[in-house]
């Protein structure tokens, strides 16, 4: 078969959309992002739960485009948040899907990227795979020490989009990423701002723990305080379950300003709303800060900073965390995600046979 006889269809999981492109080789064919408004969401009790939804709806789309299933060699979704695993390209098999359905570290919108990808793949009997998921884990191991032993640092991230947008602009800089000292801040629903050093992701935000506030989740909070506000929670008869998503979907700008579209956040501020206006800047000062504390880790030696993902997109937001660390090293914007080529990338290195899948255990 020639090299751009091969299909794939790679799935995208957010936590209000599903992207999904079909690629002809390295030729994108079809692109598309699939809306879900909150209360078609609500009725799930977790992120997996949702996997016959979107499948079907994902389905549609390919119908309404004229895309036959059977037209496809592979397909494949983003990683979710397994066991740490190391970068690469995985196939997907029962043990992964079984462990994101009924052991997954944290519930995400991620972890249906293997499962739809399994599951679509099971029917058509053609393979399935993920690429450089959520958990991949390239610490060094100080980076893992937190402040109190029971509580290890842990590396979660949106590493496929960060680390294809690094190999993009060190190609565009004329370096090879491995060469390089980079860090990248994805900005997305959640943030994750990291430090990339000789090819491996040394260091990280996670976003559901820690770093700066985003679109939904709460970054670092002051520690006394969530103590007591949780223990007061739970005396009110919350369940860890809703803490749990009030502090990964319903902080934020989200609890600030009531809205998950900063567009309309944006709005907002323009129109004369202070409130709007000084939550956007301290999202934008809170990046800043983190992207400075990273750069530490290189000793500032750094060749340049990166700000991706849809935020990025947000002259006001780029702009203002760009005039806060400019000094560092020379920012580069790149708006949007390159996590669906990326995702495209990976399958068609294995089933061009340049490498080979690596397998779950």
């Amino acid at each position: 078969m020639l090299q751009q006889d091969f299909r794939v269809l790679t799935i995208n999981p957010g936590s209000t959309t599903t992207k999904i492109a079909v690629f002809d080789g390295d030729k994108l064919f079809l692109e598309k992002k699939i809306e879900h408004k909150v209360q078609d969401l609500k009725g799930f009790g977790k992120a997996t739960d949702q996997y016959e939804y979107r499948l079907n709806l994902i389905r549609a789309a390919l119908n309404e485009a004229g895309i036959s299933l059977n037209s496809l060699s592979a397909v494949v979704g983003r990683g979710g948040l397994l066991k740490p695993l190391p970068g690469g390209t995985f196939e997907v098999n029962e043990q992964m899907v079984d462990d994101l359905l009924q052991r997954p570290a944290t519930d995400h919108a991620s972890n249906l990227g293997a499962v739809i990808a399994y599951h679509l793949a099971q029917e058509l009997d053609i393979p399935a795979f993920i690429v450089d998921p959520v958990v991949v884990d390239e610490y060094e191991n100080v980076a893992r020490i937190s402040g109190y032993p029971a509580l290890e640092r842990q590396s979660r991230s949106h590493a496929l989009n960060m680390k294809a947008v690094a190999h993009k602009v060190a190609h565009d800089l004329g370096k090879s990423y491995h060469n390089c000292k980079m860090v990248v801040a994805h900005l997305g629903s959640g943030f994750s701002v990291s430090i990339h050093v000789g090819g491996r992701m040394v260091d990280t935000t996670n976003p559901n723990d820690e770093g700066p506030f985003s679109i939904e989740r709460g970054g670092d909070l002051p520690v006394t305080q969530l103590v007591s506000f949780v223990w007061d929670k739970f005396q009110a008869g919350y369940s860890l379950e809703q803490l749990q998503t009030m502090l990964s979907k319903e902080s934020g700008l989200y609890a600030y300003l009531g809205t998950k579209d900063l567009r309309v956040a944006e709005r907002k501020a323009n129109e004369g709303d202070k409130k709007a206006d000084l939550v956007l800047t301290a999202m934008a000062y809170q990046v800043a800060k983190a992207i400075g504390a990273m750069a530490t880790v290189a000793a500032g030696e750094i060749d340049c900073i990166i700000l991706t993902g849809g935020v990025a997109n947000s002259k006001r937001i780029t702009d203002d965390i760009a005039r806060r660390v400019q000094f560092l090293a020379p920012v580069v914007v790149v708006p949007g995600e390159e996590e669906l080529p990326a995702l495209a990338e990976g399958a068609l290195r294995v089933l061009r046979q340049q490498e080979k899948a690596k397998e779950y255990k």
